[in-house]
């Protein structure tokens, strides 16, 4: 359907398009500056009369004619005679598409006399779209045939279609003809060109043409200052564009900005786009830096003390995005800073990213802040959920881990009843944590409690609840109390598993019991309880501390009945027996054959040996004897704490 546009739609078609950002780089997203960016000054054309209008669609083809523009300065004849008729732009474009020279364009439009500019703009504009940058160019050479030739809003289009079909070997080509032609660059000039350079990933440049502008005498516009924080955003320097924001800023202020420009520009709203701006910027370059880069905690941290600094509003949404981009044990600083802002702000956070912060803490191993996290949650809300929950138990299982493997028995008591005072049931994983930290500090007195808190709360004690506790109870020799679990335990349908027969058999050793050792030897065998070295070493040190070296052989001797292959543990504790009981020869003996065996025996039972030689005046050739290199003092005490404490985790105690 063809309309012929009457004045006042044309007017209002004008104004419209005056106010369109069309030299906009890319990026940049068109509402942020739609009102504002004034793309045709009066200065711009040499005609300053003549519009532009938008090329349409088919269906929608727009007919233009002479009446339909303010009249120029200047009548031809040929538009004279043109005046009324109508324009068929997408025709005209339509049979341009294929032109590569001037002679190509005065093949279609020699015989069409003086059509108005406007009708040559809307042309390469369209050719822009479509990517053919040659027939644009081709139609500019031809207007430099007429008088007066192409003018400042045409070549300003040329370098737009330029910039939209991304050919850019023909920039060049363009500003040398403006300047052979007497036409000056204009902002709407420069602002291209900036978009241009962005384009092509120079972004030092397009800051270069940006300073360039005031050099020319010329105003930055509103497009001016955005594409060059986009720069700042390509780079990734959240510093230079905080810094290129207060400048302008600080000069808006001062009223060196705005103040000769056009009135369409409202410098007050863009002054709150533009810090809208510069705000998404800088936190779309703090989590680049979080994804990317390394060590950049503080980084974000001092861009954001900037951003204080420089009056610029943030919010919880940039705050909680920011937050999610923390991954790395680093980034827990700038987690738990972000995450204090909210809750200082006053406004209500995401319990998602509450519970990102706590596994984020969690991972740093800053439990604790992680703990005050979830007290927040329960006091100042949101209301924690299953993952809150599974989170800061998880946390505090860590921390009963630790305290477990050092032994550290009040801590592990202390954290139970920390959870328990935040709500947080204790399962059999961490009851049976604590437990066996006791059972290490060898605190039979202090499991006990924790035993009978466990089963008080509803927690069913597991084997290796069972075993932490005979082990404890049988380091204290407390036999009849061990005797007594055993029973409970068995009681409870609980199946006894290799360590809890190991202890049992211990204890019945240490009291010289040696037919019920045996009974439990032959029960582990029915049972499909393997035997190992575990076991034969606790019966071995049970003699052994009771002075009772001849059984300690005679198991020592059962060892290899059963072909076990007894280690350094199994030989040292037979030696301490021997030479304790008299048998310095027999001692002896032992440390040569572990020798032979190419087992390096600890320098304690070496000692052992040379001293109860010479104690016992014992027939000996000690120069046979190899003396071991001396431990170190961890080393050494880790070898005691094997022969007493029978490795819980070797015996699988640990494994739920």
């Amino acid at each position: 359907m063809s309309l012929v546009i009457s004045k006042s739609k044309r007017n209002s078609k004008s104004k419209r398009h005056r106010q369109t950002p069309h030299n906009l780089p890319n990026n940049i997203s068109s509402n942020n500056l739609t009102s504002n960016l004034t793309l045709l000054h009066s200065s711009t054309l040499s005609t300053p009369n003549r519009h532009c209008y938008p090329l349409l669609n088919p269906p929608d083809r727009e007919k233009l004619d002479d009446n339909s523009h303010p009249k120029s300065t200047k009548t031809s004849k040929s538009e004279g005679e043109n005046r009324g008729k109508r324009v068929d732009t997408w025709a005209l474009a339509s049979s341009l598409r294929g032109a590569k020279t001037a002679d190509d364009v005065e093949l279609v439009l020699g015989d069409k006399g003086d059509l108005p500019l406007q009708v040559y703009v809307t042309i390469i504009r369209a050719f822009g779209k479509d990517k053919r940058v040659d027939s644009a160019v081709a139609v500019v050479e031809w207007l430099k045939r007429k008088s007066p030739g192409p003018n400042l809003f045409v070549y300003n289009s040329l370098l737009g279609a330029i910039k939209q079909a991304e050919e850019f070997d023909h920039v060049e080509k363009v500003m040398s003809d403006m300047v052979s032609s007497g036409v000056c660059p204009n902002v709407v000039t420069y602002n291209t060109l900036m978009g241009i350079s962005l384009a092509q990933g120079d972004e030092t440049k397009a800051l270069g043409v940006f300073n360039e502008i005031k050099t020319k005498g010329l105003s930055p516009s509103p497009a001016s200052y955005s594409t060059a924080l986009l720069a700042y955003r390509r780079m990734e320097d959240g510093f230079g564009a905080l810094e290129f924001y207060v400048g302008f800023k600080n000069s808006y202020r001062n009223g060196e900005i705005g103040k000769n420009n056009n009135k369409s520009e409202d410098w007050e709203t863009e002054a709150k786009k533009l810090e809208d701006f510069v705000v998404r910027i800088c936190y779309q370059v703090m989590r680049r830096w979080l994804v990317n880069s390394e060590d950049s905690s503080q980084k974000v941290l001092r861009l954001l003390t900037c951003m204080d600094q420089a009056g610029l509003q943030t919010g919880r949404s940039e705050h909680e995005k920011l937050i999610w981009a923390c991954t790395r044990v680093d980034h827990y600083t700038v987690a738990k800073e972000l995450y204090n802002r909210i809750r200082e702000s006053g406004s209500e956070i995401s319990l998602s990213v509450c519970n990102h912060v706590i596994w984020l803490l969690g991972k740093a191993k800053k439990w604790w802040a992680a703990l005050e996290i979830y007290e927040d949650l329960l006091d100042k809300g949101p209301k924690p959920n299953n993952m809150s929950y599974e989170l800061i138990v998880s946390h505090f299982n860590f921390l009963l881990t630790a305290a477990r493997k050092k032994g550290i028995w009040k801590w592990g008591i202390r954290l139970l009843d920390k959870m328990q005072e935040k709500g947080l049931k204790p399962g059999s994983k961490e009851w049976n944590s604590v437990l066996i930290a006791c059972s290490k500090a060898s605190e039979p007195s202090a499991a006990i409690q924790i035993f009978t808190r466990m089963i008080e709360n509803g927690e069913k004690p597991t084997i290796i609840s069972y075993g932490a506790l005979l082990s404890v109870l049988e380091k204290g020799k407390l036999y009849d109390e061990a005797l007594r679990v055993w029973k409970h335990m068995i009681k409870m349908g609980v199946e006894p598993n290799s360590y809890a027969y190991t202890i049992m058999a211990s204890v019945y050793a240490a009291q010289g019991k040696f037919n019920i050792v045996e009974s439990i030897i032959r029960e582990m065998a029915v049972s499909g309880v393997e035997l190992t070295v575990v076991t034969f070493n606790a019966i071995i040190t049970a003699c052994a501390r009771n002075n009772a070296s001849g059984p300690a052989y005679e198991w020592f001797q059962r060892m290899e009945v059963e072909k076990i292959e007894p280690n350094e543990v199994s030989y040292e504790m037979l030696i301490e027996a021997l030479a304790n009981d008299g048998k310095p020869k027999l001692a002896y003996d032992m440390f040569l054959k572990a020798q032979g065996k190419g087992l390096s025996l600890s320098a304690k039972a070496y000692d052992t040996v040379v001293q109860a030689a010479v104690d016992g005046r014992a027939t000996v050739d000690l120069s046979l004897l190899v003396p071991p290199p001396p431990a170190p003092v961890a080393e050494s005490t880790q070898r005691v704490r094997t022969l007493f404490d029978i490795n819980q985790e070797d015996m699988g105690i640990v494994n739920d």
